[in-house]
């Protein structure tokens, strides 16, 4: 399987890379990124690039699968701002994949509480990216975790969440294993995201419980 992570440099990306270069069914993993990971592994390949909103110079065709893990804080920014890095970014990416792998499995990494129509505007904006990557054609995920623990040097790039956290470490390993409804872990999601591409499920909106619960068909829990 060959698969593309966005979002590689940033808390969750970081997470998901991991999973996917330990899978040993993952051939080659390609992160499209503007700054350089500093990982070295023999799956993975890198490409540098500037202009999140035009993809046209970027081969992502004979690739099974995409992991979108770009993503920002809507802390201090306004609505125009936002809408760039959320929505453009990722529908450049999409339309793009759309044109040369079409019906490849598209994981987008959402957030619990999103809503078209919602009253909070991060929640609009994700709703309406979730909604018209759907429309692509695509076999499109929307994933919506809540509270995310950052897991094997994966850490947020915004120093307040940073601080909340280390606050919280003791703590959220029991919330990731006693409240999956709430909490999942950047492992979770890199493997939830991989048994997505594997087995190309009919549920398309995961929120963490689902997440947390995905299992390889015909496994179980020890």
């Amino acid at each position: 399987m060959k698969v593309i992570v966005f979002g590689a440099t940033g808390m969750v990306g970081h997470g998901v890379l991991r999973e996917c270069l330990l899978a040993a069914d993952v051939d080659e993993v390609l992160v499209v990124t503007r700054a350089p990971t500093g990982v070295r592994h023999p799956k993975l390949r890198e490409v540098t690039h500037d202009d999140f909103t035009d993809f046209t110079a970027v081969d992502f065709s004979g690739y099974d699968a995409c992991f979108f893990c770009l993503g920002v804080s809507s802390v201090g920014m306004d609505e125009a701002a936002y809408r760039r890095v959320t929505y453009d970014f990722t529908m450049a990416a999409a339309r793009r994949m759309a044109e040369q792998s079409p019906g490849m499995v598209f994981v987008y990494v959402s957030g619990a509480g999103t809503d078209t129509n919602g009253r909070q505007m991060w929640a609009r904006v994700k709703g309406r990216t979730e909604d018209d990557v759907a429309a692509l054609d695509l076999r499109a995920y929307a994933f919506r975790p809540g509270f995310i623990r950052p897991e094997h040097g994966a850490r947020s790039k915004v120093r307040l969440f940073r601080i909340i956290y280390a606050a919280l470490t003791p703590l959220s390993a029991l919330l990731v294993r006693f409240a999956p409804g709430f909490a999942t872990s950047t492992s979770q999601l890199g493997r939830a995201m991989l048994i997505v591409a594997r087995t190309r499920p009919e549920r398309r909106v995961w929120a963490s419980r689902d997440i947390a619960a995905a299992r390889e068909p015909g496994t179980r829990d020890l």
